[in-house]
């Protein structure tokens, strides 16, 4: 199964937030080991695991216990982005939300929401977010609130809003920030809303714009179904390695499909299987050469070489330099 990563897009809007807030954004990235420069990264996917590290440190820096609850005041209105287009262009806006749902693993693959109605009302459930992250759900909560309303000329207003972990501050705070009764230790995450909501018109709703809009969306999760792949492949690889079955039918065999077609479905995506057992031996040598004080030899045992002269052949090509020489401009930085 391939890891489930969230749009770099959350990020950047969190650190947008934190820094409006006052709340040292950089040292909050320094302490999960992540730095400014990659917001800037155009395609960035952050691990859906690393939330959790995230908002603790979050927490420890601001010394705020409700830190997300807080953060979502100050978190931007998503905007920008092929989902944003496909609400605006469509008819309406439940037309748009039904889209958006179609193609919700742009924002993250950890999303489950759907749709359920309720007599006069509409609930926009999401079941799978854990409860440990509760800074996450209550902050992008807020978001969500606050894109609902700019998609509707502030027409959109929740009935009721629930949450799957417990009240960590006062009720009276929850009900200020959302505006509406807030529920916990209920079975799902979700918005209960007026279904004359879904009805409403769009003012920018243009059937071309909505087409292209469509295409460019099933484009992007096409992107991130082949490096799906490229990343099953990679960990596969990384298994295999020590044992010296790094090779493409093993991994084939592994994944359930023809060596033929994995090699067709690898080059769809831009690589090929050589390609991706090279960078991978690249990064974890210079990883150990420059972070540990194993032998040469067992550097070349750990990355899957037979020979200590194949692996010196290799990492010059990689690298431009010797292991050793590496190493040591490694040791003066």
């Amino acid at each position: 199964m391939a890891e489930l990563t969230d749009s770099g897009v959350l990020l950047r809007m969190v650190y947008q937030a934190m820094r409006d807030a006052g709340v040292d954004a950089d040292a909050v990235l320094e302490k999960v080991g992540a730095d400014r420069a990659m917001l800037d990264q155009h395609d960035l996917r952050t691990p859906h695991d690393a939330q959790e590290w995230f908002w603790q440190a979050a927490e420890e820096v601001s010394g705020d216990p409700h830190i997300g609850l807080h953060l979502g005041a100050h978190v931007p209105v998503f905007k920008g982005q092929v989902l944003e287009y496909l609400f605006l262009s469509s008819p309406t806006f439940g037309e748009g939300l039904k889209r958006a749902l179609d193609y919700q693993r742009l924002l993250s693959d950890a999303v489950r929401g759907h749709l359920e109605e309720e007599g006069d009302a509409v609930v926009l459930k999401q079941m799978f977010w854990s409860q440990r992250l509760y800074h996450f759900n209550e902050c992008a909560m807020v978001g969500i609130i606050k894109f609902f309303r700019f998609v509707t000329d502030d027409a959109f207003e929740p009935l009721e809003v629930h949450f799957r972990h417990a009240r960590h501050a006062a009720p009276e705070e929850y009900e200020r920030t959302f505006g509406c009764p807030v529920h916990f230790d209920h079975p799902w995450t979700g918005i209960r809303f007026s279904r004359e909501v879904m009805d409403l018109p769009s003012s920018h709703h243009e059937p071309e714009l909505l087409r292209l809009h469509e295409q460019l969306a099933s484009e992007q999760v096409a992107r991130l179904e082949k490096q799906d792949l490229v990343d099953q492949v990679t960990r596969l690889i990384v298994e295999l390695l020590e044992s010296g079955n790094a090779n493409l039918e093993e991994v084939a065999r592994r994944l359930d499909i023809k060596p033929r077609q994995l090699r067709t479905r690898l080059a769809d995506a831009g690589t090929n299987f050589n390609q991706l057992v090279a960078d991978y031996r690249c990064r974890l040598a210079k990883r150990l050469l420059a972070g540990t004080d194993e032998s040469i030899d067992e550097i070349v045992y750990l990355t899957g070489f037979s020979e200590p002269s194949t692996f010196y052949r290799a990492f010059k090509r990689w690298v431009g330099m010797t292991p050793i020489e590496y190493r040591r401009e490694k040791s003066d930085e």
